[in-house]
């Protein structure tokens, strides 16, 4: 096989350790190996890149070990190319298996260049990916707190989660607080706490709280849980603020984005947190796809289709993408998704509908930031002014059934 990187260094990271082995090719096509073990302490670190200047080495490719890479990658950064791969493509055989042999096995496969690089933002974008995907753990954790907040309510017979469609809203929480401050609720004190369109459920609202006991245990766990929500929101507002001063620079490119149906100026900012916003990394709109983990999977043999479902990928921005589309396709000034979905629903049903809009979407974001044009797509004007189908079988295709079913239709005459 051709060898593309002559000198090159493959890595095996781990917490405490890294072996890292420089393959050096000569002209006469034979490599030799020299390896060398460094603790993940700076000052070794940096004598890792002091090893890899004085070899001459200026590629090196590692494993993408949870965080572990993170410091590697920070100091080689600067001064070298670093490859980033998967691990499950550079994995060693079984049984033949140490961590020389595995730094080893990497650097030949880097050698040969038969290892697909990840791709890594660039550092201000790396910089705002941290903090868009903080805010996801923080509104994770915001959601198992709400959680444990209902169970506290089912637990004390407080059924207002039944009978209100949003048990954190205005009407909910203010009951709530009037129950949590009194031993017993005061009917005449929660009627004037129901607001707007709820007060059509005064009776069921009065239903759900009557004879409901709050034990001291439940009492402390609602009250802390409900400071502990707000205390996050605060997190979650702060956050946002910061991604926002952080992405200042690209904030035309979000209000473009942001023209798209379903995709807010939030949600703009997150995705370009995710995906940057230089669309040359990736090779096409599919490409980009299936980075995001929208595209199905190729697993055919022998003829044979086996499961193509989307893969895992994405962990992040797929999740995003998504609950874009679940907002593009109830979107009523602006159609064009809700039309798409609407046919789409009738033959693969729901759930693929919706991946099937996100992928679209991320298709759409990729030509509107590559070209960095407003959201026009070719069918646009079509399917704003679609014209219904016709109900029934026209002449045709009543002739070409009748055909098909072995009629001679020659013989058919159109009666006047």
């Amino acid at each position: 096989m051709r060898i593309v990187y002559p000198i090159c260094c493959g890595m095996d990271v781990h917490k405490s350790s890294i072996v890292a082995t420089i393959a050096s090719t000569g002209k006469d096509n034979v490599t030799t190996y020299s390896t060398r073990v460094f603790s993940t302490l700076n000052p070794d670190l940096h004598a890792l890149r002091d090893w890899l200047v004085e070899n001459s080495c200026e590629d090196v490719c590692m494993e993408s070990t949870g965080k572990y890479w993170i410091p590697v990658f920070n100091v080689l950064e600067s001064c070298m190319r670093v490859v980033l791969v998967h691990p499950k493509y550079v994995r060693a055989i079984k049984g033949k298996k140490t961590d020389k042999k595995d730094s080893k096995w990497i650097a030949d496969l880097f050698k040969h260049d038969l290892v697909r690089s990840s791709y890594i933002p660039p550092k201000e974008i790396r910089a705002c990916r941290e903090l868009a995907r903080y805010r996801f753990k923080l509104v994770c954790m915001k959601s198992s707190e709400k959680n444990r907040y209902q169970n506290s309510m089912t637990v004390s017979n407080i059924g207002l989660a039944s009978v209100l469609s949003d048990p954190f809203g205005k009407t909910c929480q203010d009951i709530m607080a009037h129950l949590l401050k009194s031993e017993a609720p005061d009917e005449a004190v929660c009627v004037g706490l129901i607001q707007k369109r709820a007060k059509a459920k005064t009776g069921q609202i009065l239903q759900s709280i009557r004879d409901c006991s709050i034990e001291p245990d439940q009492r402390f766990k609602l009250t802390e849980a409900k400071a502990h929500m707000d205390y996050i929101d605060g997190m979650i507002t702060r956050t946002e603020i910061e991604l926002y001063v952080r992405l200042e620079p690209y904030y035309p490119l979000i209000k473009l984005m942001s023209g798209m149906p379903g995709v807010t100026e939030l949600s703009a900012a997150l995705i370009l947190a995710e995906i940057g916003v230089d669309m040359s990394v990736f090779e096409s709109a599919d490409h980009l796809a299936s980075w995001a983990g929208l595209a199905p999977t190729s697993n055919e043999s022998a003829g044979k289709k086996k499961s193509v479902r989307i893969s895992r990928a994405g962990q992040y921005l797929k999740p995003l993408l998504v609950q874009c589309a679940l907002a593009a396709v109830k979107c009523e000034s602006e159609p064009y998704f809700s039309v798409k979905y609407r046919k789409l629903k009738k033959r693969r049903g729901h759930k693929k509908s919706i991946i099937a809009i996100a992928r679209m979407m991320v298709v759409c974001l990729y030509h509107m930031i590559s070209n960095g044009e407003a959201f026009n797509p070719s069918d646009y004007e079509e399917l704003k002014h679609l014209v219904p189908r016709p109900k029934g079988l026209t002449d045709e295709a009543a002739i070409e059934h009748l055909r098909k079913q072995g009629y001679d239709v020659a013989l058919l005459t159109k009666a006047r």
